[in-house]
């Protein structure tokens, strides 16, 4: 075979084989396709696009194109994927939570993308807790404890790693079938027995409306259920932040909050809302529970009781974080040194919340990377946002910001203003839950 003769296939509208496509994809793992050819094939399908039988041979080609994951547990492994929002931290409850449930959770996450933050970054902000670990040490570490969030090594997916970065510098990130293919090589490469989808839709989600969210979910679910990996996909709410805080260390301690009680009601609800909802989800794909409704009940009960902050905190020694970390976490997470109040301009109701802006705002305050080389400052971010619908007046704290030093906290106050609207009238709320999708 010949790239030039895929790509060329692709050009004239015509479909690949499985063949030919896995033989690509080797060849992007192993360099055998140069950059130009890699970014010629990316552009044809962007254009042109994939059928849903080549969609599924090119995920599974870039699966196979390294490693993939062999398990010998006394239960079923799970995993679950968001596409991405702001205060989305639900990764560090759902895998937990999902451990004690009975379900094994291996969970490869990645880093901040754009606006959105990285739950490897999250995990990050936990003094020597360490998510870069060896597939052999992921083996145990799922096996005592049941649930590991870590980084993609070098041998998983290397083809999709080859191909997102030309697909960043081609302008072809937005392909359907690319951005399919790209979620899930990664995620099947896990073996999980069931998938859970996060598919955000709002302000503060890549996908803005429900047309573009319907059109992933859609293609994610059928394409893993081809795979053979039962999954379905819920889309979530992303018209404003999941918790009242942005950034690493204080999504954190958001997180820590709700699982272990310190503060539940309105600051808390959504979160353990949605996490409720996608683990009762994966627990009924992965045959634990007879129904959704009682799978949500058993997600609910290991939060309400703290069984989910012992095993989180487990999981947080087992990858070399601080012991007893559940009860001491406000010890160990790092705070800014600059802590500024942002107070509402006049009266009325939280009306709308640019969630993008936002993310870039935190982004901008180190809390991100601009460049990949960039480091991130873990303490940096918002704090106390109020949400959509609270009534204000005049003068009263509508957030707070955490900065390096006094300049920055003074633009990103600014940029907080004009990104939270206050109007006259409150908005209507919509449902955390949109629509479920397979």
């Amino acid at each position: 075979m010949d790239a030039r003769a895929v790509i060329a296939r692709l050009r004239q509208k015509e479909i690949p084989t499985a063949e030919e496509l896995s033989w690509f994809a080797e060849g992007l793992a192993s360099g055998a396709v140069s950059d130009a050819q890699a970014g010629a094939f990316a552009m044809a399908v962007c254009l042109n696009g994939l059928l849903p039988e080549a969609r599924s041979a090119l995920t599974l080609a870039m699966r196979d194109s390294g490693d993939v994951l062999t398990w010998d547990l006394p239960g079923p492994v799970v995993d679950k994927h968001s596409t991405g929002g702001v205060g989305d931290c639900v990764s560090l409850l759902l895998a937990p939570a999902l451990a004690e449930c009975g379900a094994f959770v291996p969970m490869i996450s990645g880093r901040g993308l754009g606006h959105t933050g990285g739950t490897l970054d999250k995990l990050e902000a936990i003094p020597g807790l360490s998510t870069q670990v060896a597939q052999d040490r992921l083996a145990g570490i799922v096996a005592d404890v049941g649930c590991a969030i870590v980084g993609a090594t070098a041998r998983i997916a290397p083809a999709d790693k080859r191909l997102y970065a030309v697909r960043d510098v081609t302008a072809t990130v937005e392909s359907l079938d690319l951005i399919t293919a790209s979620i899930l090589s990664k995620k099947l490469a896990a073996s999980p027995e069931a998938l859970v989808l996060d598919v955000k839709i709002g302000s503060g989600a890549f996908m803005k409306t429900t047309a573009e969210a319907r059109a992933l979910a859609t293609s994610l679910v059928e394409t893993a259920n081809a795979a053979g990996c039962p999954t379905q996909a819920l889309i979530t709410d992303m018209n404003q932040p999941l918790v009242p805080s942005l950034g690493n260390a204080l999504e954190v301690a958001e997180v820590m909050r709700a699982l272990t009680g310190a503060q539940r009601g309105p600051a808390t609800g959504p979160i353990i809302d949605i996490t409720v909802a996608l683990g009762g989800a994966v627990l009924r794909q992965a045959g634990l529970v007879e129904s959704v409704e009682a799978g949500e009940a058993q997600i609910a009960a290991t939060l309400a009781e703290g069984r989910a902050a012992e095993r989180f905190a487990k999981m947080v020694a087992a990858q070399g974080g601080p012991v007893g970390f559940a009860e001491k976490w406000q010890r160990f997470l790092p705070e800014a040194p600059v802590i500024l109040e942002v107070t509402a301009e006049h009266a009325g109701y939280v009306n709308a919340i640019d969630g993008e802006a936002l993310g870039l705002l935190v982004v901008r305050l180190g809390g991100g990377r601009m460049i990949e080389s960039d480091r991130v400052d873990l303490a940096v971010g918002i704090s106390d946002l109020l949400p959509l619908g609270t009534k204000i007046a005049k003068g009263d704290v509508i957030a707070r910001i955490h900065a390096a030093h006094t300049d920055a906290a003074q633009y990103a106050m600014l940029a907080l203003r004009a990104a939270v609207s206050i109007a006259p009238a409150a908005p209507d709320l919509l449902p955390l839950v949109h629509e479920r999708i397979g």
